[in-house]
């Protein structure tokens, strides 16, 4: 609602204040009255008003001396003012009157018509100006948030003229760019040397179509250079600003600085290139170890375990690489990994030697190469004799890194007669390094002499670290305690669940139910009465963090089998069991037992 214009009135005879009042009663003006000049004064002090009307004749200060009072205080210097006078005049009265600020000299009785028109008149200015003002403080206020914005905003907001020069620098463009203003101003950017030369004709292009008005806005991607010769991948926003009939009043443009983007793209756009080529190799290495396999076993109870030992192996291998991005994987964790697999017992092998980091590739072929070696001393070495042993020791003596491994206490073993898959892989793996494989056998148990050149070992670091102690495994034999357990399968690939209920089917225990959502697994846990949980580390791409809490909140065991390490896993469970994917059986059975047998 507008406020109110108000006008003075000040007369001593308070009959003429009440004939006012009610002459120029209406709405949106408010007449103030005063019986004499002091009063008015106060009155003054306290209101901006539109319009005074002035008794000439009133005692101890007459309208004159009022207006002169008015003419000389800067808040009421320019109020107009109009006199009301019963005195008979004349034109040296009149004069003063004029000369003290008036625009008016109005002699009573005067006529009620045009005292209203001329204060309407009045009223109506200063309407005007209270709009005009208000406007102003619009205007204003949206002034300052552009300033604030083009001072304070990422972007570097450039306008140029119809001849490209530019009129306008923003605070960002002078981040942005490291030029100021005064620098610029009046300059075209190929005086500048802003853009990059492949670049330049593309941005002519683009703001000549604005300035000859083939489109009012466009936008390209550019190469910019700042004020130290650094490149910058831009994207620049253009605007053609038009006046009332069309006329071009300058071009506007909002440039962004991307580069930060840009390289994220195509680093994105190299680790997926990454992540093909290693999922295809790791896919071509799968086939290849299932076919040679396959070619060398007896028969599925024999292909079985070891084509699944392999890729266990090789699975253990991706995940340390993965743990450091793939920069590397520490030889003492890659012969850890044989002791959390479950291939060694941890009481009947021996190991020494500095820290290693290997390479991606020699660290994926020596994981096989270990593998392959505890298979082969199981089956037919130290290892499948009660009081066998095994020692691994390594060290990097001129630029090649060797490993000792020697197997003692079983039964005495001679060269084959026919060379087999694991020999070969043994072999192979390490010459693709350009290293070597030379067994030898004897009283005892097979011993092999491995080498890899030092070029392939990223450093050396200290002192090996401890090994981790290796989770319990069940004899291949002993599923102890868990025929009729109820398991509930919380998982969201088809064929993992169906293995899943496979092995706990053959195990004697009873599958409760599968869910493949975090929907599904809340409503199955309520529902189910399950002496443990199997859980997976993430469904469809949702986090597993509420259901986790919900199986803490109502004591139901359960155990993650998840493709991720433990650092993506929900965080405050680090005494939940974690069954990597792939997993092995038995491995996963020992861990039911331990969770629903050994502490229930």
């Amino acid at each position: 609602m507008r406020e109110p214009v108000k006008v003075l009135a000040v007369d001593d005879v308070p009959e003429n204040l009440i004939a006012l009042e009610a002459l120029l009663a209406e709405e949106g003006l408010e007449l103030l009255t005063a019986a004499s000049g002091m009063e008015a004064l106060e009155l003054l002090l306290v209101h901006d008003v539109a319009l005074a009307l002035l008794d000439v004749q009133m005692p101890a200060m007459d309208g004159f001396e009022l207006a002169e009072l008015m003419r000389g205080t800067e808040r009421t210097r320019r109020v107009p003012i109009i006199f009301l006078t019963a005195v008979a005049t004349d034109e040296r009265r009149r004069f003063r009157g004029y000369e003290t600020g008036a625009v008016d000299y109005l002699l009573k009785p005067v006529d009620p018509q045009i005292v209203r028109n001329k204060v309407e008149i009045f009223v109506e200015l200063a309407r005007q100006r209270q709009e005009i003002a208000r406007q102003r403080d619009r205007h204003a206020a949206a002034l300052a948030r552009l300033n604030a914005h083009r001072d304070n905003s990422p972007l570097a907001i450039v306008e140029f003229d119809a001849g490209q020069r530019i009129i306008a620098w923003s605070a960002g463009a002078e981040r942005m760019f490291g030029w100021r203003a005064a620098e610029v101003s009046g300059l075209r950017p190929s005086e500048l040397e802003w853009l990059d030369d492949q670049h330049a004709a593309l941005f002519d292009t683009m703001i000549c179509g604005m300035i000859e008005g083939a489109r009012v806005r466009d936008m390209r991607l550019l190469r910019m250079r700042t004020a130290v010769g650094v490149t910058l991948d831009c994207e620049v926003y253009g605007s053609a600003l038009l006046g009332a009939e069309g006329a071009l009043l300058s071009v506007n443009t909002q440039i962004l600085d991307v580069t930060d983007r840009i390289r994220a793209e195509q680093t994105q756009r190299l680790l997926i290139g990454e992540l093909n080529h290693r999922v295809k190799n790791t896919l071509a290495s799968v086939q290849a170890i299932a076919t040679q396999t396959l070619r060398h076993s007896s028969g599925p109870s024999d292909f079985a375990p070891t084509f699944i030992g392999r890729i266990h192996a090789l699975a253990r291998a991706h995940a340390l690489l993965s743990s450091t991005t793939w920069q590397g994987a520490s030889l003492q964790e890659l012969v850890e990994g044989q002791l959390q697999t479950g291939t060694i017992d941890p009481a009947r092998f021996e190991t020494g030697g500095p820290a290693v980091d290997l390479a991606p590739e020699p660290a994926l072929h020596l994981a096989l190469v270990l593998h392959e070696l505890a298979t082969n001393a199981h089956k037919y070495g130290a290892l499948s004799a009660t009081d066998g042993r095994v020692a691994l020791h390594w060290d990097v003596r001129g630029g090649v890194l060797e490993l000792d491994w020697q197997e003692r206490g079983g039964p005495d073993v001679g060269p084959p007669t026919r060379r087999g898959f694991g020999t070969a892989l043994i072999e192979r793996s390490l010459k693709a390094e350009g290293g070597s494989a030379v067994p030898s056998y004897g009283a005892g148990g097979v011993g092999w002499k491995l080498s890899i050149p030092y070029a392939s070992a990223v450093r050396l670091r200290g002192e090996a670290r401890p090994v981790r102690p290796s989770l319990p495994t069940l004899p291949m034999d002993g599923q102890s305690g868990l025929a009729g357990k109820r398991v509930l399968i919380v998982e969201d690939e088809p064929m993992v669940a169906l293995e899943l209920a496979t092995i706990l089917g053959d195990a004697g225990m009873a599958v409760t139910g599968l869910a493949a959502t975090a929907e599904e697994a809340m409503a199955a846990i309520a529902a189910t009465a399950a002496d443990a949980v199997l859980l997976d580390g993430n469904l469809q791409g949702a986090l597993v963090d509420d259901v986790a809490a919900a199986l803490v909140a109502r004591n139901i065991p359960f155990l993650f089998v998840s493709g991720y390490g433990r650092e993506h896993l929900p965080i405050g469970l680090d005494t939940v069991m974690v069954i990597e994917k792939p997993f092995d059986p038995r491995r996963l059975l020992a861990a039911l037992q331990r969770l629903v047998v050994v502490e229930a």
